[in-house]
């Protein structure tokens, strides 16, 4: 049965897995549901964790629309807009996990945030 703790603010559960001889986990099935796995899992350490979580492989798709247009708004057309488009796309998801890297470690209490005022310098038009 999972355990139910708060880390800061974000409510985790967590359960004891056996590791098998070959090194070989299961993934309880709660958390196989809950967060979307399929057939392919990516494994990173951060820190002393290990992480396991589903692969995503709508990479960057979902900005395909403002990436295209931005690339053609810039003169971009034919091979050429391909090319720069798959370039454009790849680097979208390295973009968007380092800003939830540093949200994470803002939640945590490890890093300082950046205000509204910090990035616009004030509320109004000065």
């Amino acid at each position: 049965m999972p355990t139910t703790m708060v880390k800061g603010s974000v409510p985790m559960e967590m359960k004891k897995v056996s590791i098998s001889a070959k090194r070989q986990i299961t993934i309880p099935q709660k958390f196989f549901a809950m967060l979307g796995f399929d057939t392919e899992a990516e494994c990173m350490v951060r820190g002393n964790e290990l992480v396991i979580r589903p692969v995503k492989t709508n990479a960057g798709g979902e900005f395909a629309e403002q990436i295209l247009a931005e690339l053609i708004s810039q003169g971009y057309s034919g091979t050429e807009l391909l090319d720069c488009f798959r370039k454009a796309q790849k680097e979208v998801r390295p973009a968007v996990e380092a800003m939830m890297m540093e949200a994470e470690r803002v939640a945590a209490s490890e890093t300082e945030y950046a205000s509204y005022k910090d990035v616009f310098g004030g509320e109004g038009n000065e």
